[in-house]
């Protein structure tokens, strides 16, 4: 099935979920990959630094379509548990788009350089923009390195630890409601049946 059901995620909805994971985890490997492995400078360095910046890219596109496909479509029905249980799950989703948002938007707000997405096309950086231009340095008055500072802080420090505790999160509590609940929570996003 493509849409969601009562009982399971569709594949569209389990698609956009595993797609968006793998291309967080690439984007942190090429990043952490680039800092730790190479040296600046060095055609090494480039290309991992653009893999991180198409691979954001694509998450901001997919995570888009996630809201599409999420507002379109019912849930399955939720397991059973407490109320604080749905709350706590509910409010763990909302965190995870909003990072899911979030990160993408201030990785390309606040980078200096143009990407080349996937090596493909580039895709113009954002102090290259009109609306870089217009807003930020013609009504707000800051040169890019004042704009950059603190989009700078909440992708590379504040944003990149939250979303590390969000997901393993998210990633503990699937695993515990599959091996201790054994329900389907895991189930519904992964294979659906049963």
């Amino acid at each position: 099935m493509l849409k969601n059901t009562e009982r399971n995620y569709g594949a569209i909805a389990r698609f956009l979920h595993w797609s968006t994971a793998l291309l967080f985890l690439g984007a942190y490997m090429a990043v952490y990959y680039r800092h730790w492995l190479t040296d600046k400078g060095t055609p090494e360095n480039w290309t991992a630094l653009q893999l991180h910046l198409s691979l954001g890219l694509s998450i901001a596109v997919l995570v888009v379509l996630r809201v599409i496909w999420t507002l379109s479509n019912k849930s399955p029905v939720h397991e059973p548990g407490s109320r604080w249980a749905h709350l706590a799950a509910r409010l763990g989703h909302i965190a995870l788009y909003g990072v899911l948002i979030v990160m993408p938007l201030t990785g390309y707000l606040g980078t200096g350089v143009a990407t080349d997405w996937f090596f493909l096309g580039e895709v113009p950086k954002f102090a290259d923009t009109t609306l870089f231009k217009t807003v930020v340095e013609g009504q707000l008055g800051l040169s890019f390195e004042q704009f950059e500072a603190p989009i700078d802080f909440i992708h590379k420090k504040g944003g990149a630890w939250v979303v590390w505790v969000l997901i393993l999160g998210h990633a503990g509590a699937a695993l515990y409601h599959h091996f201790v609940l054994k329900d389907r929570t895991l189930v519904k996003m992964t294979r659906g049946k049963g």
